[in-house]
């Protein structure tokens, strides 16, 4: 499934699952030489999408991978780069070699449903059912692949958290996108085990048709990254379109606790949860309770799920650390993948023989099961020998009053090895200075944690998930700042 946010897209999610077929989540935003990619390493036989969104035409991108199509009959697709693919099938509109979506759906009969109901006897809730590659802001992007069991189960638990097994009426707007693990777990099949309602703003994220969305339908819940809850809360009539809010679902990455604080004092979201997990988790590992205390909504990303076993490391040794004390955090419990698809030693390099998952991630966890998010163990940048985690500057940062959002980077530096390099967004029609931000900086962290380069930015690199490129983010300030 390639493309944007639809009915669709969640009618072929379950009707894949149904039927026992394996769906493939393609990032909407992918180019030829990703799109072969991915088809090849899956064997995807068939392909479906829309005819386009914004200036993403899918059939010519498709095209380019496939010009075989053109002179294909429908159905059967005999392609030398993608040999495994046969079937296209474009959601709105006829193309050469290509099956309209309506036409699948005025295809079956009754002999399909006999057909439908023999196959099912032979499924098993352990099956792959979803492969969901990984954002890929490092390498080739891998193909976490998830069960029945993986999902289902997730959702269900993660949805009892917040209460959805017994609140009437939960209404939730859903700009995350379908193709990763938020939307299409604790988003669509949150929907059916639970009965929510989602309410799509619009195909891909944007925030006027956000708000919209939940004046126009009375939303009670809303979804999204802290990327997104920051560009919301930018918006100057927020508050008269999101009275019908009382709670929000925050996750996708670390929410600075700034944005945190100001969603909880400053907007009807007072019961906002905030989540954590990996998509090879399927995802989340730990959700807070709607009525947390302040600070632990603010201050950690919520408490480990039941069935969930968490553990933090020393990243040497692998001994279990203390209570809260930073290491690498590993999960084990059902919700862990079945693997990467078809790469069994990068399988091995993050699921032990234990089958215990490494994260990647420091964290603490506290006497209490909640945890503490410090950064990317290879997002830690080394300065002169000094051990930073850029999450605890950017947390500092969000402090500021003109500072909108804050990312920390190490760029190549020749005497300390890294060195700092903060890329800021201020508020609209703010102005600050390099010197203001060191200066506030000065006596309230550490001299060697303030950033030797301030950058003002207008927007970063982000995955179509709305994870911040941090690679990317490095290699355009190393080359803007002549390094």
């Amino acid at each position: 499934m390639w493309g944007p946010n639809s009915y669709e897209w969640i009618l072929m999610q379950y009707a894949t699952a149904q039927a026992g077929i394996i769906l493939v989540s393609v990032n909407p935003g992918y180019q030829a030489s990703e799109l072969e990619y991915v088809l090849n390493k899956v064997g995807c036989s068939a392909l479906v999408f829309p005819s386009q969104l914004k200036t993403q035409r899918y059939y010519e991108i498709l095209r380019k991978v496939c010009p075989e199509i053109d002179h294909s009959p429908a159905g059967g697709i005999k392609s030398k780069l993608v040999p495994d693919l046969r079937i296209a099938i474009v959601l709105d509109k006829k193309y050469p070699g290509a099956i309209l979506f309506q036409e699948v759906m005025e295809a079956g009969g009754s002999q399909h449903v006999k057909q439908l109901h023999d196959l099912q006897r032979s499924l098993s809730c352990e099956d792959a059912i979803n492969i969901q590659f990984t954002s890929g802001t490092t390498g080739q992007p891998k193909g976490a692949t998830l069960s029945h069991h993986n999902v289902v189960n997730n959702a269900n638990l993660a949805g009892s958290r917040v209460g959805f097994n017994w609140r009437k009426g939960v209404r939730i707007a859903l700009p995350v996108p379908l193709y990763h693990c938020l939307g299409s777990v604790v988003g669509s099949v949150v929907m059916v085990v639970h009965g929510s309602t989602i309410v799509f703003p619009s195909p891909s994220y944007e925030p006027r048709a956000v708000l919209e969305a939940i004046s126009k339908e009375k939303c009670t819940w809303l979804y999204g990254t802290p990327t997104m809850f920051i560009d919301l809360l930018a918006q100057p009539d927020f508050a008269s379109h999101t009275s019908s809010l009382s709670f929000g679902f925050i996750a996708g990455s670390v929410a600075p606790p700034e944005v945190m604080k100001k969603l909880v004092t400053q907007t009807t979201m007072k019961y906002i949860t905030i989540g954590y997990g990996t998509t090879e988790n399927s995802p989340g590992t730990f959700v807070g309770f709607p009525c947390d205390e302040f600070h632990r909504k603010t201050e950690t990303v919520g408490h480990i799920l039941p069935h969930t076993e968490a553990k933090v490391v020393d990243t040497n040794t692998g001994e279990i650390l203390p209570l809260n004390t930073p290491g690498e955090l590993m999960i084990r419990s059902y919700c862990v993948m079945l693997g990467y698809w078809g790469d069994e030693e990068k399988t091995r390099e993050v699921i032990t023989p234990e089958r215990w998952y490494k994260t990647g991630d420091i964290a603490s966890m506290d006497e209490y099961g909640y945890c503490r998010i410090v950064g990317r163990c290879k997002d830690m940048i080394i300065r002169g020998g000094e051990n930073i985690y850029p999450a605890e500057i950017e947390q500092f940062l969000h402090t500021h009053p003109k500072i909108k959002e804050a990312q920390v980077i190490g760029v190549k530096d020749e005497r300390m090895g890294e060195e700092l390099c903060a890329c800021i967004r201020t508020h609209v029609n703010v102005e600050c200075s390099e010197e203001e931000v060191k200066e506030y900086c000065k006596e309230k962290i550490a001299h060697f944690k303030i950033p030797r380069y301030i950058v003002f930015v207008n927007d970063y690199p982000l995955t179509v998930t709305g994870k911040i490129q941090k690679i990317k983010l490095r290699e355009i300030m190393e080359k803007q700042l002549k390094l």
